[in-house]
This record gives structure tokens, C-alpha cells and sequence, in this order.
């Protein structure tokens, strides 16, 4: 794969994370304050988890932005 196509199939699987983390969010919020809070607990432990690995991403995305 060129530098191009990965930088874009990156973007994309970026911009995957960010959904995921929004449902898992969505999700998480309806237990917040339930008797079944622990769910809750567990979607804010791979919330986290998600984010650290956004990151990454974007820092791998920079990596392979075309220089100006």
C-alpha cells in the first residue's frame, strides 16, 4: 500500500473508532445510576480504551500526512 491509501484507510478507521466510542457512550449512560451500574462501569473502562487507541491513530495519521 502506497503512503496515500494507508493515510486514508487510517482516517477511516479513525473515524470508526469515534462511532464506536459514542455508542458505547450512548449506551453506558443508560445504566449510569441503575441497579446495573457495573455495566456502566465497564462501557467507561473500554470508553477509555477507545480513546487511547483514537489517539494513536491520529498520531499515526500525522505520521503519514504529506508534508507541505
Amino acid at each position: 500500500m502506497s503512503g496515500t491509501s494507508d493515510h486514508a484507510e487510517l482516517v477511516t478507521l479513525r473515524s470508526s473508532l469515534e462511532e464506536l466510542t459514542q455508542r458505547a457512550v450512548t449506551v453506558g449512560d443508560t445504566y449510569r445510576n441503575t441497579d446495573s451500574s457495573g455495566i456502566a462501569a465497564d462501557l467507561e473502562t473500554a470508553e477509555r480504551a477507545l480513546i487511547s487507541a483514537r489517539r494513536a491513530f491520529d498520531r499515526a495519521i500525522k505520521s503519514l500526512a504529506p508534508r507541505a
